[in-house]
């Protein structure tokens, strides 16, 4: 397998992010503070929010990565009316207020401004990427295996058989 190292970089300034794209973005957590660690009910929250904002933004997500400081996101706009930006705006606003306003993190901000996007090329092989984002687990050494994160998963497919 190619040791393939994908740097997050800044919006394109000619591309409009809507359309039938397929793109991997990283959104960062405030401060990179370690949240997304042994919580199953906030992953699951998440995860929900995720669900939701896809169907209504129309965007399929293939692979979904919660590391402690960041999350992975491989997504793909399914009609001409797929935005980008309007996906990861109201992703971020829904699950930074249900943050925010939980008890346990009250006044907490969740996420940092911005995120990062790469917009995958026809060339460029999504299994590969898929692969990328679900053993960064593994590269941190948080698991020996992919399938032994449990912060990872798909809302479109079954990912035991990617690697």
């Amino acid at each position: 397998m190619n040791k393939i190292k994908y740097k997050p970089k800044p919006h394109l300034k000619n591309f409009d992010y809507r359309g039938r794209y397929r793109y991997f973005v990283t959104i960062c957590t405030d401060s990179k503070k370690n949240v997304f660690v042994e919580n199953d009910q906030l992953i699951a929250k998440m995860i929900s929010f995720l669900a939701r904002t896809g169907e209504k933004q129309y965007f399929t997500t293939w692979v979904y990565c919660f590391m402690p400081d960041h999350l992975h996101l491989l997504v793909e706009g399914v009609n001409e009316h797929s935005d980008l930006k309007n996906f990861i705006k109201e992703f971020k606003q829904k699950t930074g207020y249900w943050f925010t306003h939980e008890e346990a993190n009250a006044g907490e901000k969740l996420w940092q401004p911005g995120y990062y996007e790469h917009v995958l090329r026809k060339e460029e092989d999504t299994s590969e990427v898929l692969r990328y984002i679900l053993n960064n687990p593994v590269r941190k050494e948080l698991v020996a295996h992919y399938l032994d994160y449990q912060y990872s998963g798909s809302l479109a497919l079954d990912i035991k058989n990617i690697l």
